[in-house]
């Protein structure tokens, strides 16, 4: 396997089922790293308690102490995305539980009849993460096989 320097880490070519290798792994780091800013910041903000996420919250009719649950999730899924800079599985692993809660707000954001507007985060950061998922397929197989 083939190491390349990108920053500070350490990236491998995965020749292998992924086309033209180091330009894949680039387009997958990028999309991880989109997640794992997104995560952090909505998940910052939903533990701080940020008046905008009370709002949003309210407003899809869901109690406060989901709010909570729902950041320290979305931090949880940041910590795969970290550890998925050195093994990515487990990018793939946050990268499902970004995809279901991301599918879980698109379910609450319909259910009171919201705006594409309102519904479009959670779209993007779905796309993403279905991106970061099936670029690190076969490394989410190794975790567990």
């Amino acid at each position: 396997m083939l190491y390349y320097k990108l920053g500070h880490l350490l990236v491998s070519d995965y020749k292998s089922n992924k086309g033209s290798g180091i330009n894949v792994h680039i387009l997958a780091i990028i999309l991880q790293s989109w997640l794992l800013f997104s995560m952090a910041f909505f998940g910052g903000s939903k533990l701080a308690g940020a008046q905008h996420q009370v709002d949003l919250f309210d407003s899809v009719r869901l109690p406060q102490w989901f709010r909570v649950i729902t950041g320290i999730v979305q931090i949880a899924a940041c910590v795969g995305l970290i550890i998925g800079y050195w093994s990515a599985g487990y990018a793939a692993l946050a990268g499902i539980l970004v995809g279901v809660m991301m599918i879980v707000a698109l379910i609450a954001h319909l259910r009171v009849k919201h705006p594409f507007a309102k519904l479009f985060p959670a779209l993007l950061n779905l796309l993403i993460a279905a991106g970061v998922v099936s670029l690190y397929a076969d490394d989410l197989s190794n975790l567990f096989g």
